[in-house]
């Protein structure tokens, strides 16, 4: 059930060493100002949304996008996820990320699902990409970031959409992460998640350097249930979720707490998932093999 094993490689490359430009965060800037100061926590709000805008599956509604708009300007989050969107999408919803974030450089990043019949990208039915995003912002246009996405090598072969995976790497600060995985094959997610937690992620530390890391998007999996997400977090990682299949993992210097269901009114199928993360960097992470 290997697609294109090697595919996520090609795109790694590729996107880390072209788009060295989209982004990822740093949220308000507590960090030590030099080799001195002890390790400060730094406090980031983080939101998961699934906007399902695609245009073709049966829980589009059109209304997505701007009940999004609504809830970033209501709860001002440092960080976004975003599964289901198409690539206008992100644009539109930087600008209101812009405006909640005044004097900051908002940053973003947009990776598409393949298609495994064209061998293109899945698209929307507005012709657009089909894909997942993230959103942050950073103290100025120069601050670092690189972005690393690719396609899981494992797919379920009776779906055309080929599932993606998008980190950002900013100032060595944070690595933030999203993914959607297969909604028709459960075992599949499972050996996705398991993949990306255990090879995907610890290689891009090896290669980038250790840092704390966060993944937020719709796992299509359940807690309590067989297959069960639990399997594939790694020891000591923390998990949240939204009572069904939006997760936000971390690792084990990062703190999850104060989750909040941010109602969504029925424009997608999924409430949004708001939590607070507290990246404290004098403890440990786990860090790879």
């Amino acid at each position: 059930m290997a697609a294109r094993p090697y595919r996520f490689l090609r795109r790694t490359l590729a996107v880390g060493c072209l788009l060295v430009a989209a982004a990822l965060p740093a949220a308000p800037p507590t960090f030590p100002t030099d080799a001195t100061d002890a390790p400060q926590a730094t406090v980031v709000r983080m939101l998961q949304l699934n906007l399902c805008n695609s245009g073709r599956a049966g829980c589009y509604t059109g209304r997505a996008m701007t009940r999004a708009a609504e809830v970033i300007t209501a709860e001002a989050p440092d960080l976004v996820t975003l599964n289901e969107i198409c690539a206008d999408d992100l644009p539109a919803l930087h600008d209101v990320f812009e405006t909640v974030h005044p004097g900051r450089t908002v940053v973003s990043a947009f990776q598409a699902a393949g298609d495994r019949p064209s061998g293109d990208d899945t698209r929307c039915r507005n012709g657009q990409r089909f894909g997942i995003g993230l959103l942050t912002h950073v103290p100025a246009p120069t601050s670092p970031r690189t972005v690393y996405a690719g396609t899981h090598p494992t797919q379920d072969l009776a779906d055309p959409e080929e599932r993606a995976w998008l980190c950002v790497d900013v100032d060595g600060a944070l690595l933030a992460c999203t993914t959607h995985l297969s909604a028709t094959g459960y075992r599949v997610a499972l050996t996705q998640c398991d993949h990306l937690l255990d090879t995907i992620l610890p290689r891009i530390s090896r290669h980038a350097g250790y840092e704390p890391t966060v993944l937020g998007g719709d796992l299509n999996l359940l807690a309590g249930h067989d297959p069960d997400v639990r399997a594939c977090t790694p020891p000591g990682h923390q998990r949240i979720d939204d009572g069904r299949l939006q997760h936000i993992t971390a690792t084990t210097d990062i703190t999850l707490c104060c989750r909040a269901l941010v109602p969504m009114h029925g424009a997608t199928d999924h409430p949004g998932l708001l939590v607070t993360l507290t990246i404290d960097r004098s403890r440990p992470g786990r860090r790879p093999s």
